[in-house]
């Protein structure tokens, strides 16, 4: 008589490999769909730069008065109404003139559609004599890891 061994994965062990690949799939695609979320952000926030970069020049060539910068005639360029394939639409909030010079404010509002969330980011640029430095905050229930942005 010989010995004939078996060869092959037994149902427990084909069981088990479908179960660590069911929660590696439960971890991984809630944090790559975040990861994809936070990427179309930051297009959001790119097409926003050369407005930003046209506001702060406009800002200093008016003395810090940011109701002087606050049209696309008056910083001459065209800001852009959506990004990101449109998930996203940008509009000027606030602008609030400081005293001197310093301390106005500049307020641009990113909404994202249900797709990317239903986020709120607010991007606010504060003046100050030597700068103008921006920050952003998120709402409407979103948090950094789905922008990408704030606390």
């Amino acid at each position: 008589m010989t010995n004939k061994f078996n060869t092959g994965f037994t149902i427990i062990e084909l069981m088990i490999v479908v179960a660590i690949i069911g929660i590696l799939a439960a971890i991984s695609i809630p944090l790559y769909k975040d990861y994809l979320t936070r990427s179309r952000w930051s297009d959001a926030f790119a097409s926003l730069a050369s407005t930003r970069t046209a506001t702060a020049d406009c800002l200093q060539f008016n003395n810090g008065i940011a109701t002087a910068c606050d049209t696309d005639t008056e910083i001459n360029l065209t800001m852009p109404t959506t990004a990101s394939g449109g998930n996203v639409t940008i509009t000027r909030g606030t602008f609030t003139d400081g005293i001197n010079g310093s301390d106005s404010t500049i307020v641009f509002v990113l909404t994202s559609n249900a797709a990317m969330g239903s986020c709120i980011v607010t991007l606010t640029g504060t003046n100050s004599a030597t700068n103008l430095s921006w920050s952003y905050a998120n709402g409407g229930g979103c948090t950094k890891s789905k922008t990408g942005v704030g606390t």
